[in-house]
């Protein structure tokens, strides 16, 4: 895309709540950041840049669209279907709304992208269609609370630098969700 294209400069502070709110689904953030650095985009531009495929692309672009965070891009028809950043839905919440809704958009988009694996998993190449979900209730204080998601962060951030390399990927790599929530249990 040209200068001129540019719409939105890459460190608007709204594209930051909105990437904060999202941080454990990095196709996502990709696109989000792609869109507030090129303007538009179309999912097979999306593909070429961020190394995963145009399906993929396409899906997660549609997610943030029916969430209200991007909108489809004026264009002449065809094909080719861009995308654009939609401020007015995404970057108009003030103050303290903001987290909480983007946080509950986060958590719709990764109970959505589960509820899709689990609908077509066997489109999967075999050695994907494994799923290593899990979860456990353990009793914690606060602190230890703090410190396990600490942990998981620390662990996890071993492999955060492939996001935006992808030649840091090695062969076979693909996008896998990792999502924790650690929240006590509230009493009736």
């Amino acid at each position: 895309m040209s200068e001129e294209n540019r719409q939105v400069p890459s460190m608007d502070p709204r594209l930051h709540r909105v990437r904060r709110s999202l941080p454990d689904h990095p196709v996502r953030v990709a696109l989000l950041d792609l869109l507030a650095e090129v303007g538009t985009v179309t999912s097979t531009q999306a593909a070429a840049r961020l190394g995963h495929s145009s399906g993929l692309c396409s899906f997660h672009l549609r997610q943030l669209a029916r969430h209200g965070l991007i909108e489809e891009a004026p264009h002449s028809g065809g094909r080719a279907r861009p995308w654009q950043l939609r401020w007015e839905h995404s970057g108009e919440v003030s103050g303290r709304e903001a987290p909480q809704e983007f946080a509950a958009l986060a958590r719709g988009l990764e109970d959505e992208s589960y509820q899709h694996w689990l609908a077509h998993r066997e489109q999967a190449p075999s050695v994907w269609q494994r799923d290593e979900s899990f979860s456990t209730v353990v009793h914690l204080t606060p602190a230890e609370t703090a410190e396990l998601g600490a942990s998981v962060r620390r662990l996890l951030a071993g492999y955060r630098d492939r996001d935006h390399d992808p030649a840091a990927r090695p062969a076979g790599t693909v996008a896998v969700a990792v999502v924790t929530r650690l929240f006590p249990f509230l009493e009736e």
